[in-house]
């Protein structure tokens, strides 16, 4: 069956958004009066969405106990990261490329991540990539989020394509979890975000390292050439 639709992750696969996360995180636990955490930290807890993100700062901190902590936690965060969403937050290599190669092959492209819309929609917009996308589902348009596989088949159905017809393209073992539940031939790429675990542990139809690459390996599919993954663009 042949590849007519690609989702792709966000955070850690398309853009890096560590800095803007980390910097809200940190303006958030100063005004808790709490220790700011370094980046990379905070990069080890990101992929679960944003609720979850906080959850793990707050245990980080040993003030996981209070529910009264956890929502006043969550307010902060949200106000600082609309202030910091998208600021130094930039595109991994090959990222364009791999989308323009895209959409010259007449594939249909989703975005499928677990960070809310009121903040995805604003990134994309910020980043220049929203006009890739036909299709934007956010941690809150489905009632689960990754890694059940429901985000995902509710964009192939809006794409119009069958799960067996898309690849989709991650970081985590989110993503690879949900596309192996949904039936999607699932793709990783090395650079993102796997809480701090390798993705070569991850079950995935193969590593590419750029989106770039990912685009070459859907084509030679497509065309039938070939059967060995590229490994760099």
């Amino acid at each position: 069956m042949p590849y007519t639709a690609v989702l792709l992750d966000l955070d850690g696969t398309l853009l890096d958004t560590i800095p803007d996360l980390a910097d809200a995180t940190n303006a958030m636990l100063a005004d808790l009066g709490l220790a700011p955490l370094p980046q990379e930290t905070v990069a080890s807890l990101v992929g679960k969405g944003t609720k979850a993100l906080i959850a793990s700062v707050l245990a980080r901190q040993e003030q996981s106990g209070d529910p009264a902590l956890q929502e006043r936690a969550q307010a902060l965060f949200r106000r600082h990261y609309h202030r910091f969403n998208g600021q130094r937050a930039v595109l991994y290599r090959g990222v364009e490329q791999g989308l323009r190669a895209f959409a010259r092959m007449g594939l249909k492209l989703a975005v499928v991540t677990n960070k809310p819309a009121e903040f995805t929609l604003p990134l994309l917009e910020r980043s220049g990539l929203a006009p890739y996308f036909e299709c934007v589902v956010c941690g809150d348009t489905c009632p689960e989020q990754k890694p059940r596989p429901e985000p995902l088949l509710h964009a192939c159905a809006q794409l119009g394509a069958a799960p067996g017809q898309a690849v989709m393209i991650g970081d985590s073992i989110n993503d690879a979890q949900a596309a192996q539940a949904a039936g999607i031939t699932a793709l990783a790429v090395p650079y993102g975000y796997n809480h701090g675990h390798s993705v070569q542990n991850l079950k995935v139809d193969d590593i590419v390292m750029s989106i770039e690459a990912a685009a070459q390996w859907i084509s030679k599919r497509r065309t039938g050439q070939g059967q060995a993954a590229l490994g760099s663009a």
